[in-house]
């Protein structure tokens, strides 16, 4: 026999499978844990979960469904896709899970694979650190929702917001308030000062509104070129109208130069208020629609003041400055 047709000895195989990054344990047809290599030992010490040598007397099947038990789901899943390979109704498993410590996000990868040996049946089980990834992840899809200009919620961000806010006010039986907000004459603001200066303003407007907002459920939001939005959660019309004449007081205050503009020649905005208690079967795009109607109607009564508006006509709330 040459060397390259000769068996690599038992204490090989362990070397190599403990010289993986990855956490890897065998278990029999039972789910009982047989093997688990350096890096799976390593875990557990660091997360205070075996010692080193009470790995054998596990049973891996019973631990994932005492922690479904347990009102974790994803002890269920894990349960049956591994008992799936086991049974030999499955090539293969894979799943993603958090896995987070008091003091840092994780998230771990799972593979599990068939292994056939001496005509007996196992399961090969790893765990892989996907943190780096997840977080990058979690970076990318933050700055999807977030407007590049002003730094806050994007007309994206603002449409799963109002989505998710309306199904909880039909669900819980609460009002749910919109404001939309439009800077008063930007076009002329353009012209005269150039488009650095409007960006700016934009900017400026937009961290006014977001300091405005401070409870769960609130949003405030770019809508798209000069207009902003804000959500509103569990917001009656009184309370609604209130808030919108202070934000359109605030913005003023802010006393941003506009040689156009017939307030004291400074940025004013005009405000469209509007509440709705949301139904089974309603849309939150009629809640859109009146605010965009009360909108509408601040600045056809002359700009730099709120209306509001309900399923009733439209109402003044504020005279003009």
């Amino acid at each position: 026999m040459t060397d390259r047709e000769r068996p690599l000895p038992d204490a090989l195989f362990k070397a190599i499978i403990d010289a993986l990054p990855e956490s890897v344990a065998i278990i029999d047809e039972q789910g009982h844990i047989l093997y688990v290599n350096a890096a799976w030992l390593d875990f557990g010490r660091k997360n205070d979960l075996h010692a080193p040598d009470a790995w054998q007397a596990i049973n891996y099947l019973q631990v994932c469904r005492a922690a479904a038990d347990h009102g974790e789901p994803d002890g269920e899943v894990v349960a049956d896709g591994i008992l799936s390979i086991l049974c030999g109704e499955s090539p293969g498993f894979y799943y993603e899970y958090p896995c987070h410590s008091p003091d840092q996000k994780r998230w771990f990868m799972m593979r599990a694979v068939p292994l056939q040996w001496a005509g007996q049946r196992y399961c090969i089980i790893s765990h892989h650190d996907i943190t780096e990834r997840k977080l990058a992840e979690e970076r990318v899809e933050t700055l999807a929702y977030l407007d590049g200009l002003t730094g806050i919620p994007n007309r994206r961000h603002f449409d799963a917001v109002l989505a998710q806010e309306w199904r909880r006010a039909s669900r819980m039986g609460t009002p749910l308030a919109l404001i939309m907000v439009d800077i008063d004459h930007f076009k002329q603001f353009n012209d005269r000062y150039g488009h650095q200066a409007g960006d700016e303003c934009l900017r400026r407007i937009g961290r006014t509104l977001h300091g405005l907002v401070h409870r769960a459920g609130d949003m405030a939001a770019r809508y798209g070129g000069e207009e902003f939005a804000l959500i509103l959660a569990n917001t009656e019309l009184p309370q609604a109208s209130k808030i919108a004449e202070e934000i359109r007081a605030a913005i003023q205050a802010l006393g941003i130069r506009h040689e156009h503009s017939p307030f004291g020649q400074t940025v004013t905005v005009s405000l469209g208020a509007a509440v709705a208690h949301p139904h089974k079967g309603d849309q939150p795009s009629c809640l859109i629609e009146m605010a965009d109607q009360a909108l509408y109607a601040a600045k056809e009564a002359g700009r730099n003041q709120v209306a509001i508006c309900t399923a009733s006509p439209m109402v003044s709330a504020t005279d003009t400055m």
